[in-house]
């Protein structure tokens, strides 16, 4: 059994709208192409892309529609707030010695 100081982090993606929690061991950013066909997996954000968390499988945890507005970023992105073509989102890496 892992202990708090051997614990994984983990990313909480938090759906301002109405509280929604989700919670996976890691994230990738998905970058389109102009048919809405899969272009590109990235490791930080942009407009345009959507976030996926893990595992990266059919059985993936969540999936957000494009992001259409980052509103406010930490330099390392462990801390992001942004806006997709219908939601507004809080993602956050979460540490066990925070």
């Amino acid at each position: 059994m892992e202990t708090m100081e051997t614990q994984t982090p983990y990313w909480m993606l938090t759906r301002m709208n109405d509280g929604l929690v989700k919670k996976s061991k890691d994230i990738m950013w998905i970058e389109w192409d102009d048919n809405g066909k899969f272009k590109a997996k990235h490791e930080h954000i942009a407009v345009g892309r959507s976030l996926i968390m893990s595992p990266f499988n059919q059985f993936f945890t969540w999936q957000t529609t494009t992001v259409t507005q980052i509103t406010a970023a930490t330099p390392d992105s462990e801390y992001i707030e942004f806006n997709t073509e219908n939601s507004t989102y809080r993602l956050t890496k979460i540490h066990y010695n925070d």
